[in-house]
């Protein structure tokens, strides 16, 4: 069977999508959408995805009208963590340490929610087997 290989883009409605975009880009360091197709967009670093469909009145996301959650992996929660508060941004850090990762939550300026997810990969063959905490 033939099957996708990775996310190509998200896609979602912004109040204000070209301030948005620049949040994203100066804090979290996700580029902004190219001008042109000479310039490279966001590139991402190859490793575990999840792909989690949940119930409709799952409180996972926070608010009950907010219908996705985006997760972003890092190297080094500590040090992403560090900067997003040095920016005067609160950022809640799972205190649980869970048996593929680490785990931490925002919100953008519009209210979006944000997890953060540094997997846990103990050796070269472990892929951090992305489940949900």
């Amino acid at each position: 069977m033939e099957r996708v290989t990775g996310i190509g883009g998200i896609f979602f409605r912004a109040r204000d999508p070209g301030e948005l975009a620049a949040w994203y880009e100066r804090h979290l360091g996700v580029s902004k959408v190219p001008k042109t197709y000479d310039d490279d967009p966001w590139w991402q670093d190859e490793g575990p995805t999840v792909f989690a469909p949940l119930p409709a009145d799952t409180e996972y996301f926070g608010r009950p009208e907010q219908t996705w959650l985006i997760n972003f992996r890092v190297s080094n929660m500590d040090a992403m963590v560090a900067q997003l508060r040095d920016a005067g941004i609160a950022v809640e850090v799972d205190p649980t340490e869970y048996p593929n990762g680490r785990f931490a939550r925002l919100c953008d300026p519009e209210g979006n929610p944000i997890q953060l997810w540094q997997p846990k990969v103990t050796d070269e063959t472990d892929d951090g087997k992305g489940v949900l905490p």
